[in-house]
């Protein structure tokens, strides 16, 4: 893992707590949730406020997720939303933070220049047992304070004012003006700059979980399933339920849900490019297992190292390449089923409210794509990554620095972008795509 950490692909965009006043207000946080405290000087972290360094001292990975659910957090400052949440038990906790934190950026701003802000993301399960107790997650609520209860005080102080201010002989209430003043000292003055976090509850919809080795759960869908990485789960409130093998029944999943799509099709990109480099990444894959070294070779390479190990070339390599040649030269139409090993490396999500979730979903299902399974999903690709031989591991981080890290908002549009491309009607692109919507895009799925 050192190499991912080097070229900051593990690890990387972490906040950086290294003064005694940060690191300080850190410990009072952790003191006010868990308890215990840090002698660490210098340590870096996530979004949440979770540190890897910190976890090693205390021995304790989950030290602000007991038992992976309920996460608490720690805000030193708003630049944590651009921070990563590392070793995510659920797909929702991150996008649940960026939002709590740029909804409240003002207000988090002020707090945290005098403070640690604590929180938890709360719902109504505090053990996930089986399966089942998942779908008892239907809601987040973000519960959030200073260690001093900056945001509770300035509440009762504004309820105090109120008071004072509308209630007959309020004026000559001591009792009142003292408790008025105390708390004054610890807000500030909250009729001209209030301190208030707004409320906020978000609904669990779709979600991965990394419990039981990892389940995806489509649950608000017309056609609802669970899908297992390494098993279907049993006794679930849901009809459908299976696992990674069964490439068949994700397929229909797929379509009668309207989820994804053939990337050949797909608007915003360039379609066969995507699937050259899915054959490279898949070569790639292919000669390293054959323990060849490819130090020193450079993508323009590719080709030659086709030829010259075309024995090693796997069936979804063939596959792709009859794909591109129809969407580039007209060639025939391959007709590639969801048995086939190629199929899921042809499609993409949907422009939909759960793309992410979905290529979350085929990066697992085409694992030899290192790129999107980096992109997509990040512990997989860590996973994989530590069972690889190193020549595999030595190209693969060389190239996701050289062309991810330099620019990921042009990779990720490259990938999954959905502008309307600019073309003519009646276009040879048009008239291959009229083909597949006559085909249909699943009309290899079998029934």
């Amino acid at each position: 893992m050192i190499r991912l950490i080097k070229r900051g692909l593990m690890y990387g965009n972490l906040f950086h707590v290294a003064s005694p006043a940060l690191v300080e207000r850190y410990n009072r946080a952790l003191e006010h949730l868990t308890g215990k405290r840090t002698s660490l000087t210098d340590f870096y972290i996530d979004i949440s406020g979770f540190s890897p360094e910190v976890g090693n001292e205390l021995e304790d990975p989950l030290y602000l997720n007991h038992n992976g659910v309920n996460r608490q957090f720690i805000l030193l400052s708003t630049e944590q939303r651009r921070c990563p949440l590392l070793d995510a038990k659920f797909s929702t906790s991150r996008p649940i933070l960026q939002q709590f934190i740029t909804e409240n950026e003002a207000a988090l701003f002020a707090l945290t220049a005098r403070d640690a802000v604590a929180g938890e993301l709360v719902n109504s399960v505090y053990d996930i047992s089986d399966p089942a107790r998942l779908f008892d997650l239907r809601a987040i609520t973000v519960e959030a304070d200073t260690t001093r209860g900056t945001v509770r005080n300035a509440a009762k102080l504004a309820n105090k004012i109120d008071t004072f201010l509308n209630e007959e002989d309020a004026w000559f209430d001591d009792v009142l003006i003292a408790e008025m003043i105390t708390l004054a000292g610890q807000t500030g003055d909250v009729s001209r700059n209030p301190v208030n976090l707004k409320p906020m509850k978000v609904d669990q919809g779709n979600f991965w979980t990394a419990h039981f080795g990892g389940l995806y759960v489509f649950q608000m869908l017309d056609h609802p399933a669970v899908i297992g990485s390494t098993q279907a789960p049993q006794d679930v409130p849901i009809k459908y339920s299976f696992d990674l093998n069964d490439r068949n029944r994700i397929a229909k999943f797929l379509e009668f849900n309207d989820l994804a799509e053939p990337i050949v099709r797909a608007r915003g990109i360039n379609g066969a490019a995507v699937l050259r480099q899915k054959m490279d990444f898949i070569l790639v894959s292919a000669v390293t297992e054959a323990g060849i070294d490819l130090t020193g070779t450079t993508r323009r390479d590719m080709r030659m190292l086709a030829r010259r190990h075309s024995h090693l070339l796997p069936d979804e390599f063939h596959a792709l390449g009859d794909l591109v040649n129809w969407a580039e030269n007209g060639g025939t139409w391959p007709r590639i089923s969801s048995e086939h090993p190629a199929y899921f490396y042809t499609l993409r999500a949907a422009d939909t409210p759960e793309a992410e979730l979905v290529n979350m979903l085929l990066s697992e299902l085409s694992p030899r794509d290192v790129r999107q399974l980096f992109i997509c999903h990040k512990q997989a690709f860590y996973a994989a990554y530590a069972s690889w031989p190193e020549a595999k591991k030595e190209y693969v981080a060389q190239y996701l620095e050289a062309e991810y890290q330099a620019d990921k908002v042009g990779a990720r549009a490259a990938l999954f972008g959905y502008d309307a491309p600019m073309e003519e009607p009646g276009t040879p692109q048009q008239a291959r795509r009229d083909i597949i919507d006559r085909v249909g895009p699943w009309g290899a799925v079998r029934r």
